[in-house]
């Protein structure tokens, strides 16, 4: 523990000489934005060549040497930034009409970062990360080798229907706890960089998080946040420690929590697969059924994913079993989570290791889906990858150009949305931490039913690591997330707003009126059974869907769906919809249900629920 310790030293030299170069530099506030800041001797680290390897990690430290000859990052530095990313944005979104491309529409300041967000049954947003250790964008403000109290989490809720001031957000503050990190001091827990999926009941399972040593030690938290209460209750520490883990709701509706870096941090993998709440506990389905100080349980199979494979996309397919795909080409395996089995599928055929990058489940109709499409993670390759559930991979059609840290969606009317992205972790074009960005990697891409792509309107800021977006129940998109963007353009550094959220409304937004769904059950729903709903323009009415609410992070999403139901009879205005035939289709939880017309406009979704 000593060696930690020492290690902060240097930290404290870093914002010592900066703070003077910043003094002198003032002037200069043009140059600032150009490479990270971070200082060090002219040697590279030994833990960096550990984990990295000894050109990577030279790379590192010539990025630290660089940024000490430039000093911080001002305040003119932002303002300066933010708006010249308006004044583009404005100037390549008029070239894309609204009703063929869609629009961003509103930009507003946020409470917290968004490393990791949720869309809640209460039609309430989930929004948590970490409590910043730095306001210049180009040093990692992130806690991860930070001990006791300012390695602390937080998390906020926003109220679509409240606006977008202040006012919308509540701090929803985690529970405090004394992580095993040497100091015995309480925090707000450090789940940033844990993994999460949905309950049954509503409910967000969050797992994982940071212990601030070790490049990224794994916590052994078990978090349930109650979107009813708006409350976190804590449960029994997992068997492992989990940083940069992946979670899976199963079609009976307990979580499988896979992969993730150990208590012991430096890349240390761990392949135990443990299961939320564990077999000896009931799944809760009911609102009030909060889980508290309950354990997991391990499975008799095990995930070797390894470090090579961080956050592996986890989905649940329609045969029943998890597919867990692996970053790196050859790791990609099936999981029968009732025979506790591991199937092993062909390797991908791009043969590389893929960085954090979109995978999305497609959509198959009145069924639950039977393929997954991989793109993104790899900044030199546009092609698009399909698995299908019997295990072969099938190149589809490229997006326009390779992008990583891209967050792809599903949206009502079955075509996909990327949103999003970089060149790298922390490169958006020209250089690591260097705010400045390639436009392109500002412009949306969709993906319609024929499985072709195009490019649409720029979003205000370049979001790379740490980004993430939301489908909300109105059909707008909620875009968020990457800390260092929203550092290096916040134009009031000083007040608690250093996060920003953009809408953009897809094209079906400007088609003309929407259906509307009046009324749908509030009760649970049976699988293959016929349920009512009520709408007052039952002619316009040609299709339902169930759309999944997501919880994403890293470019990882494994609660994304979409289902259709077949209109079983039309009787003025209701209409008797068709359920779908299982758990495998759609696992138990809460969907969001849309009405469409014949051009795909969707309603408003009302929120509904199986099991």
């Amino acid at each position: 523990m000593s060696r930690i310790k020492r290690r902060s030293t240097p930290r404290a030299a870093r914002r010592a000489a900066r703070r003077a170069a910043v003094s002198v530099l003032a002037a200069t506030a043009a140059l600032v934005t150009a490479v990270p800041a971070s200082a060090h001797d002219g040697s590279a680290r030994p833990e960096e060549k550990a984990a990295l390897g000894a050109e990577h990690a030279q790379e590192h430290t010539k990025v630290r040497e660089q940024i000490l000859k430039l000093g911080g990052y001002s305040q003119l530095a932002r303002i300066d930034s933010l708006n010249s990313l308006t004044r583009s944005q404005a100037d390549v979104n008029a070239r894309f009409h609204p009703k063929a491309f869609g629009q961003f529409a509103e930009y507003f300041q946020s409470p917290d970062f968004a490393a990791h967000i949720a869309m809640l049954p209460t039609g309430k947003v989930l929004l948590f990360s970490f409590e910043r250790m730095e306001t210049d964008p180009t040093e990692e403000p992130a806690p991860t080798n930070t001990l006791g109290k300012a390695n602390a989490g937080r998390a906020f809720l926003w109220d679509p229907r409240r606006g977008t001031g202040a006012a919308a957000f509540k701090k929803v503050t985690p529970p405090e706890l004394v992580v095993p990190d040497g100091t015995g001091e309480k925090r707000p827990a450090p789940f940033f960089c844990a993994g999460h999926a949905f309950l049954p009941n509503g409910m967000v399972g969050v797992f994982g998080g940071n212990l601030g040593y070790g490049g990224g030690a794994g916590a052994k938290l078990s978090l349930v946040f109650d979107p009813w209460s708006e409350s976190w209750s804590v449960n029994k520490d997992m068997e492992v420690g989990r940083w940069y883990p992946s979670v899976a709701t199963a079609p009976d509706g307990r979580l499988l929590i896979m992969s993730g870096h150990t208590d012991q941090g430096w890349g240390t993998s761990t392949s135990v697969i443990e299961r939320f709440p564990a077999k000896s506990h009931p799944v809760p389905f009911e609102k009030t059924v909060i889980p508290k100080d309950v354990p997991t349980d391990t499975l008799r199979v095990d995930a070797p994913f390894g470090t090579d494979s961080d956050y592996p996309h986890l989905f649940t397919l329609r045969d029943g079993k998890v597919y867990g795909l692996g970053r790196h080409a050859t790791k990609q395996w099936a999981f029968d989570p009732v025979a506790e089995t591991r199937t092993d599928l062909p390797a991908r055929p791009d043969g590389v290791h893929r960085g954090y990058g979109s995978a999305v489940a497609l959509p198959a109709g009145l069924r639950g889906p039977d393929s997954v499409l991989v793109l993104g993670g790899d900044r030199d390759d546009p092609n698009t990858y399909r698995l299908t559930s019997g295990g072969a991979w099938e190149k589809q059609q490229p997006r326009a150009f390779g992008r990583t840290q891209d967050d792809t969606l599903l949206l009502p009317d079955a075509s996909l949305l990327t949103v999003n992205g970089a060149y790298g972790i922390r490169d958006y074009g020209n250089g690591d931490y260097n705010p400045k960005s390639d436009l392109k990697y500002r412009q949306i891409e969709t993906r319609n039913a024929l499985g072709e792509w195009k490019l649409g309107p720029a979003q205000r800021l370049p979001r790379g690591y740490h980004s993430n977006a939301v489908v909300l129940p109105d059909g707008r998109i909620m875009v968020t997330g990457d800390e260092l963007q929203q550092l290096a353009n916040d134009p009031k550094i000083d007040d608690d707003m250093n996060g920003s959220i953009e809408i953009f409304e897809p094209a079906y937004l400007h088609q003309g009126s929407r259906p509307a769904l009046d009324r749908a059950p509030d009760g649970p729903l049976r699988y293959n059974t016929a349920f009512n709903v009520g709408t007052s323009t039952p002619d316009q009415v040609k299709k339902a869907v169930l759309l999944a609410p997501t919880t994403a992070t890293h470019s990882l999403n494994t609660s994304q769906r979409h289902v259709e139901l077949g209109i079983v009879k039309r009787q003025g205005n209701s209409l008797r919809l068709q359920a779908p035939p299982s758990a495998n289709d759609v696992p138990p939880g809460y969907y969001m249900l849309f009405l469409l017309d014949e051009n795909g406009v969707p309603s408003a979704a009302k929120w509904v629920s199986f099991r």
